[in-house]
């Protein structure tokens, strides 16, 4: 075949593909051509650019800004909720809560077994005014409860809210996620009705996690487990955030404490190994917590809003 008369093959093939929207299985039909060549066809037209690909993004700012975190921190998808001005904290969060609801929507299939965190974003995940995706899948805690936060954060909550919502099963964990001593712990994850528990966390493929700031003795959200004696450790350690109670610092290291022989929660290295492993954060202050957290592969899917974003991109 000649070098005009293969171009024009290939132009011809081309305008069937992309124009008259023909099958790979029509067109190899009617030119009489194997299917595998007209598939090598139109790589070849890709290639020589014959066939030249435009995506609109104009609509959507934030598709490049995912993409380079994605090419950065090697994740599997990055969602972006662009942050609107007159928004409150909670409208935030509600904002980012509903974007994870609907991955998990996009994602969910029968028997996944599905963990949660706690915390103020996660909670926002239901009320969403949409269809749920009904499926006969578990949804369980990865960590124990919050020390002195609201009720409605509580992880029990959360996977009873969103099991509810997809038709699915719940379970629960009737432990705070730190306690006071190492034998407690022990006792309470060595017991009948914990087995249940860690069995789930074998066979868990998607997790969907909050991102904790760097410690302080202000941060509220602590003051039922630590004291300024635990936090000063942690400092010590340079902990910079974690995940589900479990501590790592700005390269994603994994902090090894006496908190953590007190700690009932999924290890991080087994989030390192889910099909979807979910952090939905947002703030500035978080912004070094994510990025360990990322640096760690503790997670391959990030959902948060522009802003958070666009400082992240600093530590690419």
């Amino acid at each position: 075949m000649s070098a005009s008369e293969e171009k024009r093959l290939l132009i011809k093939v081309a305008h069937m593909y992309y124009e008259l929207d023909m099958t790979q299985g029509e067109i190899a039909k009617e030119l009489g051509i194997y299917r595998t060549t007209i598939s090598r066809m139109l790589k070849k037209a890709k290639q020589e650019g014959i066939v030249q690909i435009h995506i609109e993004t104009s609509g959507y700012e934030t598709f490049e800004l995912e993409k380079r975190l994605e090419k950065a921190f090697q994740l599997k998808e990055v969602i972006i909720v662009p942050a609107v001005e007159s928004q409150t904290d909670t409208g935030r969060k509600k904002a980012l809560g509903h974007a994870a609801y609907d991955l998990l929507n996009r994602i969910i299939k029968d028997k996944d077994i599905i963990g949660f965190a706690w915390g103020t974003t996660l909670s926002s995940m239901v009320g969403r005014s949409a269809e749920y995706k009904t499926k006969a899948a578990d949804f369980v805690p990865l960590v124990g409860g919050p020390g002195t936060m609201d009720n409605k954060y509580h992880v029990n909550t959360i996977v009873y809210n969103v099991a509810n919502a997809f038709g699915g099963s719940a379970h629960f964990i009737d432990a705070a996620a730190v306690v006071e001593k190492k034998e407690t712990r022990d006792d309470i994850v060595g017991s009948k009705y914990f087995q249940k528990i860690l069995q789930m966390w074998e066979k868990i493929n998607i997790a969907v996690v909050g991102i904790g700031a760097p410690l302080s003795s202000s941060n509220l959200i602590w003051t039922g487990f630590f004291g300024d004696k635990e936090i000063k450790e942690l400092n010590t350690l340079n902990a910079i955030g974690d995940i589900c109670s479990r501590f790592y610092d700005i390269d994603g290291n994994i902090i090894h404490s006496e908190i953590t022989d007190r700690t009932i929660a999924i290890e991080l290295t087994k989030l390192q190994q889910l099909d979807y492993s979910i952090a939905v954060a947002e703030s500035i202050d978080k912004v070094p917590s994510i990025v360990g957290a990322l640096r760690g592969r503790f997670v391959n899917v990030l959902i948060t809003d522009d802003i958070t974003a666009n400082e992240l991109v600093k530590y690419v």
